[in-house]
């Protein structure tokens, strides 16, 4: 239920934003973006058959293509920040938009990276194991929830920091929630990996938004981009 939920916010946020885009401006995205996404998308759909193989009784094949799925995970924390990078200079670039927000695309692949590495030290222990991957996923779903979903709530709450919560954050820490809330249903209590890894988010999170709109983050954030 939640990796549907993450492939609705993944193409809810994305696939929107893809066909504005494409409209506007056709296929002008800078090559390393088609290599993102590629790994991004790939992930979810490994993610999602990993989880069929599991429910259909395929341990076997789930850790044959576990060693795949570490080779990916590793790709895409080379790529992601690689790629914040290149599009966040061409907008300073085309349009002066400084490139503060780095901070959020930084922080998010640290907080999948963390996670997905404990998940798979810990592929033994199938409760933790499954917990950190999932809310590894769930992390990094951010950005298609804020391109589209956390608009609609948190545009009424305005430019402070909670509508900055709520349009960052909001769908991810949602399904974040939903999962501690199916432990407590099903456990009646919280799985310690669960706790670990939604403090770490939280941590990531929180030092985001601190840095979002500090003046030193700023100037080392246009650095990074060779200004």
């Amino acid at each position: 239920m939640l990796t549907a939920l993450v492939w609705v916010g993944v193409l809810s946020g994305f696939g929107t934003d893809s066909f504005n885009h494409l409209r506007k401006h056709g296929l002008d995205y800078p090559l390393i973006v088609h290599f993102h996404a590629v790994a991004f998308v790939g992930w979810l759909v490994l993610f999602t058959v990993q989880v069929s193989l599991i429910r259909s009784g395929r341990p076997d094949i789930h850790r044959r293509l576990g060693m795949a799925g570490a080779v990916l995970a590793a790709i895409m924390v080379l790529l992601g920040p690689a790629t914040a990078l290149v599009v966040d200079a061409a907008a300073f670039t085309a349009k002066g938009r400084t490139p503060e927000f780095l901070i959020v695309q930084f922080t998010d692949i640290l907080a999948f990276a963390g996670l997905t590495a404990a998940a798979l030290l810990m592929r033994r222990i199938a409760p933790a194991h499954k917990r950190l991957m999932l809310l590894g996923l769930i992390y990094i779903s951010d950005a298609g929830f804020a391109r589209f979903l956390n608009g609609f709530v948190a545009e009424p709450l305005g430019e402070g920091v909670w509508g900055e919560i709520t349009a960052l954050y909001l769908g991810s820490d949602l399904l974040m929630l939903g999962l501690g809330l199916y432990d407590m249903a099903t456990r009646g209590r919280l799985h310690p990996a669960y706790i670990a890894g939604v403090v770490w988010a939280l941590a990531l999170q929180c030092t985001a938004l601190m840095l979002l709109d500090n003046e030193t983050w700023k100037a080392l954030s246009l650095h990074l981009i060779g200004h």
